[in-house]
């Protein structure tokens, strides 16, 4: 009986797992020639401050560059207070480390530029009250985050390691991150528990390479050594690596 239930999971991941593999070709990213002459300008997403003097939070996330997105995004969070005339940019840079910097990048930017020919996707929004009362949350944190002089492609900590820690340190940040992004399960000091990203939930992870979130917004999922497979009922859809969500849109609580 046991043997049966051991061999029908490990059929059943198995799988997943060749699911996923094949999936691989269906992305359809293309390689920029060179970072140095890829599109970096704004991708028309983000109101003008001068239009739009009310606090605004987004949080997007973009396919990585050059072969690195075949398999993940990478993710960022833009902030404007109220009445501010530029918008300050967190997100982690794997090459701030390389040279000797915090991964830890925040700027004034344009809070939308396209990541190296690559259109970003705003993935959540706020604006007007629920924005001022998430920006001084945001910035505590950032100042939270314990690895400002380690990253790692794979399984982490990286940028979606980082941006993962801001949603789930801030409670009007109810959003999650999609599967393609390979990191965000590696939790803030290493440790092994915490509340899934949207608040809803709780998550398990063993250093981003194996771990289990439950939640409202979540619904069920699975990371084995990276690679997130789940499915979400509320916006009812499959969750893959490499190819993300196939069925609903993801809606927010």
């Amino acid at each position: 009986m046991i043997k049966t239930i051991f061999k029908s999971i490990l059929v059943f991941f198995s799988s997943l797992i060749v699911l996923a593999m094949i999936s691989v070709g269906l992305v359809g990213c293309s390689h920029s020639k060179s970072w140095k002459t890829a599109d970096r300008s704004s991708a028309k997403i983000a109101p003008l401050p001068s239009e739009a003097p009310e606090a605004i939070v987004q949080i997007y996330t973009a396919r990585a560059f050059s072969w690195r997105g075949y398999f993940g995004v990478h993710p960022w969070v833009s902030v404007k207070p109220k009445n501010a005339e530029q918008y300050t940019v967190y997100q982690v840079l794997g090459w701030n480390v390389r040279r000797g910097l915090s991964a830890v990048s925040v700027k004034k930017d344009i809070p939308d530029r396209i990541w190296f020919d690559k259109k970003p996707s705003l993935i959540f929004e706020l604006r007007g009250e629920k924005a001022e009362q998430a920006i001084p949350k945001i910035a505590k944190a950032v100042e939270s985050y314990s690895y400002n002089n380690d990253y790692g492609v794979y399984p982490g900590p990286n940028s979606n390691t980082f941006v993962a820690h801001i949603i789930r340190s801030v409670p009007e940040l109810t959003v999650e991150l999609p599967p393609t992004a390979i990191g965000k399960d590696r939790l803030n000091n290493n440790d092994f528990f915490a509340w899934s990203e949207s608040g809803t939930g709780v998550q398990a992870s063993l250093y981003g390479l194996l771990g289990l979130t439950v939640g409202a917004a979540e619904g069920i999922e699975l990371n084995i050594v990276g690679m997130n497979f789940g499915i979400d009922f509320l916006s009812p859809a499959l969750k893959l690596p490499f190819v993300g969500r196939l069925g609903v849109k993801d809606q927010p609580l």
